[in-house]
């Protein structure tokens, strides 16, 4: 499938009350530095992990993928599907037979028993279900070599291999470049991360007893984030090679990024919002990530504080800027919010994604 250049470009601002979505390794929420001031983060990594799990409720199972080391599970679990009457010893040694021969590293832990005695990828791999039906298929047929096995490997990638790419370092022939490219979201403003000092009661405790069961600390912090995304869609329709697929699996990302969020300490702060103003583009010159707009951080507003009204308002002025002096306009655009006036059509959810897919359609 060949097409010219298309992007998708997706903006979203979004205020989070006190939260820890995305922790660091010492358990404090991340944040970087820009614009010369500490500002709140979560990591591309986790936002994509979060619309993987939503994508759990948006496409069969087929469609996907799994991250994972137990590769060769999956492999037998197919192998078992589609020919019953294979045993289970015989169907590890077909799965790990075929792995060997796409040169993915495995290896198998002694001390472990049952199931977890089968042999694991050395690293994570990330195989769609299509692709664990091919490598079932060649196991069980039997004739094959290193180049029909990664053959097998590379057809097939499903929904997020396509969008999110894949890496592996035994052969890098078996590589996936990622179509979807996900920015790190960043607080629009300063940040001071704070401190909930916590207290829990034992509830046998005799009544007479004033201690607590339990004390601790939460690091948290609230912000308003600026999140960016965009899709190339030439390189994915190119990737899935179908019309359908492509443009369905256009209009569910953009429905995820826009309403997943991370799980970090949702149980203890319920923190799941939806955005304040959503942005779509579709470019042809380039992608345009509009985070240049909150490089002189946003005040508080005047009236009373706050800092979504005053962070669409700049990201508005910001776009308007890119388009006159650096680039052209989108050839299509739609909005979501208050204060987005001119960019785009306005719209709630659905009918953006509606639109967007009939954009998208006609033009792969």
């Amino acid at each position: 499938m060949k097409m010219d250049r298309l992007y998708v470009d997706v903006n979203v601002i979004q205020t989070v009350p006190p939260s820890c979505m995305n922790r660091d390794d010492t358990g404090s929420p991340k944040t970087a530095v820009y614009g010369g001031v500490r500002r709140a983060r979560v990591s591309s990594q986790s936002w994509k992990r979060a619309v993987r799990q939503d994508f759990k409720t948006r496409f069969d199972e087929s469609e996907l993928a799994v991250r994972t080391k137990k590769i060769i599970m999956m492999i037998v679990n197919r192998i078992m599907a589609i020919d019953p009457s294979i045993s289970e010893d015989d169907a590890i040694s077909k799965a790990t037979d075929v792995m060997d021969k796409a040169g993915v590293k495995t290896k198998l832990d002694s001390k472990k028993k049952g199931e977890d005695k089968i042999p694991e990828a050395q690293a994570l791999f990330f195989m769609s279900c299509k692709q664990a039906d091919n490598l079932a298929k060649l196991a069980i047929d039997g004739d094959y070599d290193k180049k029909t096995v990664q053959e097998a490997l590379n057809k097939g990638s499903g929904v997020e291999i396509a969008l999110f790419g894949r890496m592996v370092a035994d052969d890098p022939s078996l590589n996936c470049d990622a179509s979807c490219q996900v920015a790190h979201s960043i607080s629009t403003h300063r940040v001071d991360n704070e401190y909930d000092y916590y207290t829990a009661v034992d509830d046998r405790a005799p009544e007479d007893n004033a201690g607590a069961g339990m004390i601790g600390t939460v690091e948290y912090n609230s912000s308003t984030l600026y999140r960016y995304a965009t899709i190339a869609v030439h390189d994915l329709a190119k990737e899935l090679d179908d019309k359908d697929t492509t443009t369905k699996a256009i209009a569910e990302f953009v429905r995820s990024f826009i309403l997943s969020m991370p799980t970090g300490k949702q149980n203890t702060f319920a923190n799941r919002t939806v955005p304040d103003a959503v942005y779509v583009a579709i470019r042809r010159d380039q992608p345009v990530n509009l985070v240049g707009a909150f490089e002189k951080p946003v005040l508080p507003d005047r009236d009373g504080g706050g800092y979504s009204v005053g962070s669409i308002k700049k990201m508005v002025e910001y776009e308007n800027k890119v388009e006159t002096e650096f680039i052209t306009e989108p050839e299509a655009a739609w909005h979501i919010g208050e204060g987005m006036d001119g960019l785009g059509q306005g719209s709630n959810l659905q009918e953006l994604l509606d639109a967007l897919s009939q954009y998208i359609s006609e033009r792969i």
